[in-house]
């Protein structure tokens, strides 16, 4: 069998092109426009008008500019949405950069521990290859903002605002990244060299101290106190003086984090299943993942109820597949680049996260749905890219995107069905860090 291409095959290839209908056209078309633009389905456009039948008053949007934070402001925008209905101040913020500052924080102390729990492993064993390969990141999973939230509490926006570095935060990852491997390496030297567990410690320690200085130094240092003023939107004015961070939540926001869930809808993984990812819980006593794997009309369901209660719903997805970016419209329908290429470009869901095709690559909130006949047709979606995309920030999502490329679900307890409860009594199988829900 002849492994190369051959001339006698371009010439096929060429003469197959040649008795293409319109394939001219076609290709300048391509060419001018762009393979998206091409291929966009105007007729899709008369499914997506952007009536809900159920639709939560949620204000303006969040931006989280050039980071990865989209799983820490999907959280904060449910904790804000109870807030700004309870106290009646519209758009409120919580400061992304706070538990941004303490989210690295955690992450680099996760990374040291783990060099240390693997340093007699050769660099060429998996687990440490892939720990030295991606040692720091602002990306983060549900369960991850509910731990950080629980442990430092919140503070309002205009206590610690963003800086430069939050919102375009490429130029401190490369730095933290490159610290972080040059200390993984000494940490591994050190205890090659027969260190004791009190000097690696003490190392450890200090890497920390270091770290935490770089934080300050790019995102601004944490309150440990403040003041919290404002004015409602009855322009009434409130004072509450010398809160911590810890007391503000306590006493504003409080929430039941063991209350809440992952639904997942993963079906290259069997269903029916609970799993975890050890290697994503960076704080140590702090909430664990756990992904409730069940079908996509479980999510559905506990995502209306949640809404009717009048509680907006965290959603893990993968926004970039068959998304329109300006005009905020997320659809499977709305590019034809089968039509276009006359190819069949289909892959299941399963297979979609098998080749990583598909992956969780981001994290949003939903407000609103329409229900029609009693089944759901299309959604509403707070982004947190501003207010520039879509309608002041704000996407529509089709029921077969949600099908297709919705993975989590993020909901209170009392919102599942009985299999749903019957899958949380199971005992976890934990995920390797380079799973697909990773």
């Amino acid at each position: 069998m002849e492994r190369d291409i051959t001339m006698n095959d371009l010439a096929s290839f060429r003469t197959e092109l040649e008795d293409t209908p319109s394939a001219k056209v076609i290709a300048r078309a391509v060419q001018k426009n762009g393979v998206n633009a091409a291929s966009e389905n105007y007729v899709a456009k008369r499914n997506l008008n952007r009536v809900f039948s159920l639709d939560l008053e949620t204000g303006k949007v969040t931006n989280q500019k050039r980071s990865g934070r989209c799983w820490l402001f999907a959280t904060l925008n449910t904790l804000r949405h109870e807030f700004a209905k309870k106290y009646n101040v519209k758009d409120f913020q919580f400061s992304q950069n706070y538990n941004s500052f303490y989210d690295r924080l955690e992450k680099a102390n996760k990374f040291y521990e783990t060099v240390i729990e693997t340093a007699e492993l050769p660099f060429t064993e998996r687990h440490v290859e892939y720990l030295f390969a991606g040692p720091d990141s602002d990306g983060g999973q549900w369960a991850n903002a509910a731990a950080l939230i629980a442990k430092y509490g919140v503070v309002p926006q205009a206590v610690m605002p963003e800086t430069y570095n939050s919102e375009n935060t490429n130029e401190f990852s490369e730095t933290l990244t490159l610290k972080l491997r040059k200390d993984g390496l000494a940490l591994r030297k050190l205890i090659s060299k027969g260190a004791t567990e009190i000097e690696v410690n003490k190392v450890k320690k200090e890497y920390l101290n270091q770290v935490y200085r770089m934080l300050v130094y790019v995102f601004g240092e944490p309150p440990v106190e403040f003041d919290f003023e404002y004015q409602d939107d009855k322009k009434d004015y409130h004072l509450d003086r010398n809160l911590t961070p810890q007391k503000f939540y306590g006493k504003y926001v409080a929430r039941q984090w063991s209350d809440y869930v992952c639904l997942t809808n993963a079906p290259d993984h069997e269903l029916d299943q609970l799993y975890g990812l050890d290697s994503q819980d960076y704080i140590f006593n702090g909430q664990k993942i756990a992904l409730v794997n069940t079908d996509i009309q479980a999510l559905k369901k506990a995502a209306i109820a949640q809404m009717k209660d009048g509680e907006t719903v965290w959603f893990g997805n993968d926004v970039l597949k068959d998304m329109d970016r300006k005009q905020g419209i997320l659809d499977t329908e709305f590019y034809k680049k089968d039509d276009l290429f006359s190819i069949d470009l289909k892959l299941s869901k399963a297979d979609r996260l098998r080749t990583h095709e598909g992956s969780v690559s981001h994290a949003m909130t939903l407000t609103g749905v329409d229900i029609v006949d009693g089944n759901s047709t299309k959604w509403k979606v707070e982004n947190s890219w501003g207010e520039k995309n879509g309608a002041k920030g704000y996407f529509i999502m089709s029921d077969a995107w949600f099908d297709d490329y919705v993975y989590e679900v993020i909901v209170n307890k009392r919102y599942l069905g009985s299999e749903q409860e019957k899958i949380l009594t199971k005992e976890k199988i934990m995920l390797e860090p380079w799973d697909s829900l990773a």
